[in-house]
């Protein structure tokens, strides 16, 4: 697993990164109450906006960590975003994206690199 600076984790699985957001984001936002994926199919460009997100506190944006396409998008989200803040690191992950440039996960933090950063 890998992490980015915005605080959102990257695992791979099968041909695809799942991404989401880590606990200490999820803590740090408070409670969420809407979110916005992108579509399945569309091809995003690494740190472009890819996901729209508000809770109580205040709206942000989730930007791309890998340039590629979206496969998969986590649909329960939209009617449930609380899910988010239960189980940010499992049930509330935002998409899965087919990376075109598997080699830019290289350039993410590792767990102790993100664990430091946020000590």
């Amino acid at each position: 697993m890998k992490y980015t600076e915005e605080h959102e984790w990257l695992r791979p699985e099968d041909d695809g990164v799942v991404v989401g957001i880590t606990e200490h984001a999820a803590e740090q936002l408070g409670e969420l109450v809407f979110v916005e994926l992108p579509e399945v199919g569309s091809i995003v460009t690494k740190d472009g906006n890819c996901v729209v997100i508000e809770s109580v506190k205040a709206a942000s944006e989730i930007l791309a960590p890998l340039d590629g396409e979206i496969v998969e998008v986590n649909d329960a989200l939209v009617e449930s975003p609380g899910r988010i803040n239960e189980d940010p690191m499992g049930d509330g992950w935002f998409f899965k994206i087919k990376p075109s440039d598997p080699s830019q996960m290289d350039e993410h933090l590792d767990e102790t690199a993100y664990q430091k950063m946020i000590s």
